[in-house]
């Protein structure tokens, strides 16, 4: 575990891990270990089990606590560093389970805008502030209206980014111009805000703008390639890394067709890395998806055309 004290290795690409299921539905762990080994022999920065994209809403408690840990297991000994999903709607309940996280070894914690029940401004203070006073690490806030039906402010996020675990942010609201905004506002108050892109489609204009890395559905099927673009921009490359962009964009604006992760597990699926599985209410991709998928990934040098 990493001193919470000290933020600036919450950069680069994070994969947000699906979680693999088998013909019974059950959580396929041989099929979740191939995935993590193929994270750490691309280098990324670390893994989020159990986010959005783990199909967490479908997850039981104990499920989600399996995921973890066995993550956590895998990964030992590795450069590669966890930040566990531990977000919910409920303020109690998402305190508790981000001190099992934490306890349990997990470096940091995701923690999404709580959904549904739509909390004001003040709410979301007092709940991001209650799981930050829980944990003696970093807590990444996830804005997500897309998702959560209320948007954390940027307002809100920088007068929360003074406490020393709430420095950073997965921007994930689909707008161009939150990272710009909420630099603007950090530098204002002289915090060190670590912003971490939540849309792969926009992971090289929000680096360009000054994002220090991305939480990517994408790192499931070309993690190689997503840490080769974020190097690129690092060094100033930026022609480099939108030749890398350009190529592999079709297949960050596939991977939303459909509900994340249905089209990521169905790509997976057509690589051989996991079946396509997902539980419901969610389904598999529809037939006509499924084709404009394959032919993505024959395009993108993924597969080979049948």
């Amino acid at each position: 575990m990493v001193d919470s004290t000290r933020s600036g290795w919450l950069r680069g690409v994070w994969t947000a891990l699906v979680t693999p299921f088998d013909d019974r539905l059950a959580i396929d762990y041989d099929a979740l270990a191939r995935l993590l080994d193929r994270q750490v022999e691309a280098g990324v920065a670390g893994v989020v089990p159990c986010g959005t994209t783990g199909e967490t809403p479908t997850l039981s408690l104990e499920e989600r606590k399996g995921v973890i840990e066995f993550t956590l297991r895998r990964l030992r000994g590795s450069d590669v560093r966890v930040m566990a999903g531990t977000g919910g709607n409920d303020t109690a309940g998402t305190v508790g389970f981000s001190r099992w996280a934490r306890d349990a070894g997990s470096d940091a914690l995701l923690v999404v805008v709580p959904y549904y029940n739509k909390p004001s401004q003040n709410g979301l203070r007092t709940h991001f502030s209650k799981v930050a006073d829980a944990v003696d690490c970093p807590v990444v806030m996830y804005n997500v209206p897309g998702r959560s039906g209320v948007r954390l402010e940027p307002e809100t996020t920088v007068d929360l980014a003074h406490h020393r675990n709430l420095r950073a942010i997965k921007e994930a609201s689909g707008d161009v111009t939150a990272v710009s905004d909420l630099i603007y506002r950090a530098d204002r108050d002289g915090i060190d805000l670590k912003i971490l892109s939540g849309d792969d489609p926009l992971f090289l204009a929000s680096l360009a703008t000054g994002a220090h890395g991305l939480i990517s559905v994408a790192s499931n099927l070309i993690p190689v390639e997503m840490v080769k673009i974020q190097k690129l921009a690092d060094a100033n490359d930026f022609k480099g890394a939108l030749e890398v962009h350009r190529k592999f964009f079709p297949l960050f604006k596939r991977l939303f067709v459909e509900s994340n992760p249905v089209p990521a597990k169905y790509a997976l699926h057509r690589m051989g890395l996991c079946a396509p599985i997902v539980r419901e209410p969610l389904i598999e991709m529809v037939l006509k998806n499924q084709d404009f998928m394959a032919e993505t990934l024959v395009s993108c040098g993924l597969i080979q055309k049948a």
